[in-house]
């Protein structure tokens, strides 16, 4: 797209927002005991493609709306029109909790999710909780080796002998800070990606894929093969800048093309809403789940800064890897309460895009705004 078709649709989704005011390897060789008479370790690009595995959960055909109930008319051709309007790709999906439809833009398509999936970590995991198999007031041990990248705000309290804590405490942190050494010490835990991917099938929860883990989603989708010593300061983002760009392009192309952690927004929506409604965990184990939901520190920006006064929303975001000019994964889905107490489910998923946060941000406010104004009381 060139940029002036780039301006334009920013321009046309920004009068579109206006018009709506009113109505995210295996660890390097052993050391050899003459180390010291090498050269360092050079950084080498992946050989890795995506799927790493095959994945659960393939898409279904495409189903823009389903037509049990009807929906707002005019909720329709706005999420249409923000869909269409936006300079990027992007999914968006709102169901009405208790009811039979979805309206949905992009709906059935498979979009990453990063940190998103974090929700199905946890679910997973109170799953386990509910069936007897784990404590949330069970404590484990976190060590070094036990670090990932990126966000992970429990490396600080990892010293030399590790750090202790709950279960619980370490689902508080990945749910509402995002914190990714929490979430992957949970998901090492409950029994890897293979139990969640095994409890969304259990919960018929189609189009939801649930990739390797972060270590290995976020290394071969910068072009990398994982080293532990990634996980320490900034060796990440040194070795991710000697790649070569065509490496780091054909790396990111390929996450983008088939994402390993690919999710529907539609899909999104109907786990949303039967989390919601009692039918993924029991009633405490819910209540536990939504209420961290509801404390998230993440993404005040998003589709919660389109929260009208009175409602009420508990989410979780996803924010993936930018390779500049293009950023990708850039998500949040979460569950807005009315007054009346009527619930919808809403994910808003953008792939890959070149736009800027602010009209990232603004795209994410006016599908919650048009929510709010074609909120029909029962």
């Amino acid at each position: 797209m060139s940029s002036h078709d780039a301006r334009g649709g920013s321009a046309r989704l920004v009068l579109l927002i206006a018009a709506l005011s009113a109505c995210v390897s295996a660890p390097p060789p052993p050391r050899a005991q003459a180390a010291a008479a090498r050269p360092a370790q050079r950084v080498q690009p992946t050989t890795n493609t995506w799927p790493i595995k095959p994945v659960a959960n393939p898409p279904r055909p495409f189903q823009e709306i389903d037509q049990r109930e009807t929906p707002s008319p005019a909720l329709v051709s706005v999420v249409r029109n923000l869909g269409q309007s936006f300079n990027g790709k992007v999914g968006i999906a709102v169901r009405r909790i208790g009811s039979d439809w979805t309206v949905a833009w992009n709906g059935n398509q498979l979009f990453p999710q990063q940190s998103v999936s974090k929700l199905w970590v946890s679910m997973a995991f109170l799953d386990a909780v509910d069936r007897g198999k784990l404590r949330l007031a069970d404590t484990t041990t976190i060590t070094k080796k036990d670090l990932t990248l990126f966000h992970q705000p429990t490396a600080a309290l990892v010293g030399n002998t590790g750090w202790t804590t709950t279960y619980a405490d370490l689902m508080k942190r990945a749910m509402t800070q995002s914190d990714n050494t929490a979430n992957d010490t949970l998901l090492r835990a409950v029994g890897g990606p293979d139990v969640v991917r095994g409890f969304l099938a259990r919960r018929l929860i189609k189009d939801i894929r649930f990739g390797p883990g972060e270590r290995l989603l976020q290394a071969t989708t910068a072009g990398l093969d994982w080293r532990q010593d990634y996980s320490l300061g900034r060796n990440f983002y040194a070795a991710r800048a000697k790649l070569p760009m065509a490496v780091r392009v054909k790396a990111l192309d390929n996450y983008l093309a088939n994402p390993p952690d690919g999710a529907a927004p539609s899909s999104i929506v109907a786990a949303l809403a039967k989390l919601k409604e009692g039918d993924m965990l029991s009633a405490g184990s819910s209540r536990l789940l939504l209420s961290l939901m509801e404390e998230a520190k993440t993404g005040p920006q998003r589709i919660k800064g389109g929260v009208p006064a009175g409602w009420h929303y508990l989410h979780k975001t996803g924010t993936g890897q930018d390779l500049p000019p293009r950023s990708t994964g850039f998500n949040d889905v979460g569950i807005m309460t009315a007054p009346d107490g009527t619930s919808y489910a809403v994910a808003v998923m953008i792939g890959s895009t070149t736009e800027p946060i602010p009209v990232r941000w603004q795209l994410m406010q006016a599908v919650a705004k048009a929510v709010a104004a074609n909120h029909e009381k029962r």
